[in-house]
């Protein structure tokens, strides 16, 4: 029977062990996140803004930046109208 599964987890059943570790981290994630204000108060401004900044890529959506290219065409041509 090469190919057929035999034992084991059903086929979709979800894994126990990583949803309880899951939780359990979400858990302590949200326990600091509550505590993160009084922690900030207690570092030195330096410190405070390098910490939000590692912080903020996870907080806003990043901006890819555009580049735009100049025409040749100079403002005395663009509106030729003849």
């Amino acid at each position: 029977m090469k190919g057929q599964k035999t034992g084991g987890r059903k086929l979709g059943v979800p894994n126990r062990l990583t949803k309880e570790l899951r939780t359990a981290l979400k858990n302590v994630i949200s326990d600091e996140l509550e505590q993160l204000p009084y922690q900030l108060e207690k570092l030195q401004p330096k410190e405070r803004i390098e910490l939000l900044a590692k912080l903020l890529p996870y907080a806003l959506p990043r901006v890819d930046s555009e580049t735009y290219k100049v025409s040749e065409t100079t403002a005395e041509n663009r509106w030729d109208w003849d």
